[in-house]
């Protein structure tokens, strides 16, 4: 094989340089290849958004939250439901107590309760009927069961604070 020498650097005919060392076209492609990233490396720049506008980083990270905006709430039940307004609201009497609370009188026929329920199933079910026009930022505090003289519930008066 033939050696050329070129501004001091040994070359062969192919074009290669001897002594282990880059030309320059190798040269300009190492320095174009970006250098390999570890994952921490990358979820650090997904979380400061370091990409730019157009990267495929960029917009996987549009896409992320794009999909996060439409899924979830498909997934996750928030509990918001729309206030009932079919509920019928004329049986329901509400009265200042003299301090901060309210006494509300109910019919029995709009609270759905068991006989011999507990207290915390009492108190949730005479905070659903008052929902409608009170809102559920109420605290029930105590109440007491009017009834005929059968002993059937014919309403329920309770003393409520918000």
């Amino acid at each position: 094989m033939r050696s050329m020498s070129t501004s001091g650097a040994n070359l062969t005919q192919e074009g290669k340089r001897l002594n282990g060392e880059r030309s320059a076209r190798e040269a300009s492609d190492v320095a174009i290849r970006p250098a390999k990233r570890s994952a921490a490396q990358v979820l650090k720049s997904y979380f400061y958004w370091t990409y730019s506008r157009g990267s495929f980083h960029y917009d996987v990270m549009v896409t992320l939250i794009l999909a996060f905006i439409f899924i979830t709430p498909l997934v996750w039940d928030f509990g918001d439901q729309p206030r009932s307004t079919a509920a019928n609201t004329g049986n329901i009497i509400i009265r200042g107590d003299g301090s901060h609370g309210l006494i509300v009188t109910l019919q029995a026929s709009d609270v759905n309760v068991p006989a011999a329920s507990s207290d915390a199933l009492i108190k949730r079910a005479l905070k659903k009927a008052m929902e409608p026009v009170l809102g559920d930022s109420v605290y029930v505090d105590r109440w007491q069961v009017t009834g005929d003289q059968n002993g059937n519930p014919v309403s329920w008066k309770v003393w409520v604070h918000r």
